[in-house]
């Protein structure tokens, strides 16, 4: 399914269930909040934890950062009471965008009575020459026509992406409070620069390796994929957190011979029950080296794992699985 029906099917729900809860999580709020410091700095939210290491790097001690999803990711995320209190007195809530968690903003800022909140669509700021269209991997049924699934949101894995991310970030925060604009310019160019060698860095680890065709747990690799140069031939889950049926895996392992792919990329946040099944179907077609290697989307996040460095860390450890795993 595509993000688009997702979105269709939860802004139902928004209008049975959702605003209520936001508006019942400010009552008795008054002018100040426990979840925020009480000074100028600019208040900013982020939907969730790659764009919260984005704008904590720009931010540093000039604005406040608050993250809001944690073990839930973005596809699946219901707001809490907490969360209608952060973004009450927030001044900017930073969110993925293109059609992943702009709708759940939106809601969240209309319950909490915040009107002088800005939200900002990250991923709608990225020139469409770099984005890529959601991929139907899905079988069509007899006269089903061919449909649009949108632009693939997964940006952040993406580490050119991840540039145009940050300096948007940069240009709200300079809006917000001009009087460190210098501040938020150098912090950028600072960790443009990481998100650039963690690249090349990415780019070097992979160079010599022969098996650059993979298969991911679900449509997510897509920008990571582009910018190291693997091609993705498949999906395991046509949803998240939805088994295939047995036609899906039996075409999904067709596929994996046809292109010679030997490797399924695997989500810590879903069940391999499904990659192993296709894996031994493939070690019993003829791809005795069949194998699965673990790479995390960073939808999820614990919070006590979060900090300026966790998306780079993250990121890295995906690049040395990945190199341990291709031959």
């Amino acid at each position: 399914m595509s993000t688009r029906s997702r979105l269709t099917g939860w802004a139902c729900a928004v209008a049975a269930g959702l605003i209520p809860v936001v508006l019942l999580g400010c009552v008795g709020c008054g002018g100040r909040d426990s979840l925020w410091p009480d000074d100028k700095r600019p208040k900013v939210v982020v939907s969730f934890a790659p764009l919260y290491c984005f704008a904590v790097n720009v931010a540093g001690d000039d604005a406040v950062v608050k993250n809001m999803m944690g073990a839930t990711g973005p596809h699946d995320f219901q707001p809490t009471d907490t969360d209608a209190r952060l973004v009450r007195h927030a001044t900017l809530f930073f969110v993925n965008g293109l059609e992943l968690d702009t709708a759940k903003a939106e809601a969240l800022k209309k319950g909490s009575g915040n009107t002088n909140l800005r939200v900002v669509a990250l991923g709608d700021k990225i020139p469409e020459s770099c984005l890529k269209k959601g991929v139907c991997y899905h079988m069509l049924k007899s006269g089903e026509p061919e449909h649009d699934h949108g632009w693939d949101p997964h940006v952040w894995l993406g580490p050119d992406q991840a540039v145009v991310m940050v300096e948007a970030i940069r240009d709200e925060l300079k809006k917000d409070d001009p009087s460190h604009a210098p501040d938020y310019d150098r912090r950028a160019a600072e960790y443009v620069a990481k998100l650039r060698k963690l690249k090349a860095d990415g780019l070097d680890m992979l160079k010599d390796k022969k098996d650059h065709v993979i298969v991911t747990q679900h449509e997510s690799l897509g920008y990571f994929a582009d910018a190291f140069n693997l091609k993705v031939i498949g999906v395991v889950q046509q949803k998240p957190g939805s088994e295939p049926t047995r036609s899906e895996l039996d075409k999904l392992v067709k596929d994996c011979i046809d292109n010679h792919a030997r490797l399924l990329a695997v989500e810590p946040q879903f069940s391999p029950q499904a990659a192993d099944t296709v894996i031994k179907e493939l070690r019993r077609g003829g791809v005795p080296d069949a194998d699965k290697v673990e790479i995390d989307p960073l939808e999820t996040c614990r919070p006590d794992e979060l900090d300026a460095g966790w998306y780079e860390r993250k990121m890295r450890a995906n690049l040395e699985a990945l190199a341990r795993a291709m031959k």
